[in-house]
C-alpha cells in the first residue's frame, strides 16, 4: 500500500483520536515525507531496517543532525510504524533495533539580568512610527521575560485570559494540551495595562490579546519574526523567544523561587525538566554553598585551614603544636 495514503490515515488518527496538536502532526508529516523522498520508497512494503539506517546515517554525516534532531526523527518514525503494525500493514516495527545517540546535557542558554533589562529598554525606546507598536511590543516581550510564556502561548493569548485585577494570566491549552495559571508581577501588570489602554483607544476588538496594527486580527508568527530581526540588530543581543523563557526561569531561581512553584509556572509535566535551572545560575548555587558548616574557618599560615589563633587562644584552647613548643625539651643526659 502507498505510504502517502497510510500517512494521511495516520495523521487523521493522531489528530482526531489521539488529540495531538497541529504542530505535532506537522512534524510527523515532515519526517515521513523526508524519509520517503530521500530513501525513494513509495509503498509500505519497501520499508526496511537497512534503508532507515541509511537515512539516519545520512542525517548525522551529511546534514549534521544533532542528537536532539536524530531522536526527534526516531520518535516520529517509531510512532508511525507502530501504528502501521497495529493496523496490520506491517509485521514488525523496523526501527525498534536502531539505536539512538546519547543526548547532550547542556545548560539552557539565557540572558543575564543586565542584557534582559537592556533588551526591554531597546524594545520600548525603538523608533516606532506609532505609539501603539511601542506599547504592544514592550508588553509582548515583558510577557516573555516576566512570565516565561512560550511563543505560541503568547500569540494565542486571548484578551479575556489576562486578568489585571487579580494579577494572573490564564494559559489556555499550552504545550501538552494543558491549562495553567501564571501569576504576574506589578511591573508586568502596569506594562500590560498601558498596552490595554492604547488598544482600547484604537478600538481593537480582536479576541487575541496581542493584535496587529493595521488590521483587527491577532499578531502573527511572521510579524514576530520580523520584529525580532530588527530588535536583534538594534540591541546587538542574540536572543530567541525560547531563550527569553530560559531567562525568566534562571532569574526566578536567582531570586529564590522554589523549584516546585517554578515548575508550575513553566507548565512542565515533570519537575525533573525544571531541575536543569538549578545548575544554570551561579547565583543560586553561590547562595547554597554558603551553608557549608566549615565556611567560618580561615586559612592558617601553614597553608591549611583552622580556627584563627587569636580567637582560639582567647577561649583557652591551644593547638597541640603550640603546647609542644612551650613544654621543656627533654635532652638526654
Amino acid at each position: 500500500m502507498e505510504i502517502k495514503l497510510l500517512a494521511a490515515r495516520f495523521y487523521d488518527y493522531s489528530s482526531f483520536i489521539r488529540g495531538y496538536s497541529p504542530e505535532t502532526i506537522k512534524r510527523y508529516r515532515q519526517v515521513i515525507n523526508l524519509y520517503a523522498k530521500w530513501v525513494g520508497v513509495t509503498h509500505i512494503e519497501e520499508v526496511s531496517e537497512e534503508n532507515i539506517r541509511k537515512l539516519f546515517f545520512y542525517g548525522r554525516t551529511e546534514r549534521g543532525w544533532k542528537p536532539n534532531t536524530y531522536i526527534c526523527f526516531h520518535k516520529s518514525l517509531t510512532v508511525f510504524f507502530r501504528w502501521c503494525v497495529s493496523e496490520g500493514y506491517m509485521q514488525k516495527n523496523p526501527i525498534d533495533t536502531i539505536e539512538i545517540p546519547k543526548l547532550e546535557k547542556r545548560l539552557p542558554a539565557s540572558l543575564t539580568k543586565q542584557d534582559a533589562l537592556k533588551l526591554l529598554e531597546v524594545v520600548y525606546n525603538y523608533p516606532y512610527d506609532y505609539k501603539f507598536l511601542r506599547y504592544r511590543n514592550h508588553a509582548l516581550f515583558s510577557v516573555f521575560i516576566f512570565a516565561g510564556l512560550r511563543k505560541k502561548e503568547a500569540l494565542n493569548l486571548r484578551f479575556a485570559d489576562v486578568d489585571l485585577e487579580h494579577m494572573s494570566i490564564f494559559v489556555r491549552q499550552g504545550k501538552g494540551s494543558k491549562d495553567r495559571i501564571v501569576p504576574i508581577s506589578h511591573t508586568l501588570a502596569e506594562t500590560l495595562r498601558r498596552y490595554v489602554e492604547e488598544r482600547r483607544r484604537l478600538n481593537k476588538t480582536c479576541p487575541q490579546f496581542f493584535v496587529s496594527l493595521n488590521h483587527n486580527v491577532g499578531f502573527t508568527d511572521d510579524g514576530l519574526k520580523h520584529l525580532m530581526v530588527r530588535l536583534r540588530k538594534a540591541s546587538k543581543i542574540n536572543f530567541t523567544v525560547h531563550k527569553l523563557r530560559h531567562t525568566f526561569a534562571t532569574l526566578m531561581m536567582e531570586g529564590g523561587c522554589d523549584i516546585y512553584s517554578l515548575s508550575r509556572m513553566m507548565g512542565h509535566s515533570d519537575i525533573k525538566t525544571t531541575t536543569i535551572y538549578l545548575s544554570a545560575t551561579a547565583e543560586h548555587l553561590r547562595s547554597q554553598i554558603t551553608k557549608h558548616p566549615l565556611n567560618d574557618l580561615t586559612e592558617s599560615h601553614e597553608g591549611g585551614f583552622g580556627i584563627p589563633a587569636r580567637r582560639g587562644y582567647e577561649s583557652g584552647w591551644e593547638p597541640e603544636s603550640a603546647r609542644k613548643l612551650q613544654s621543656p625539651s627533654r635532652i638526654p643526659a
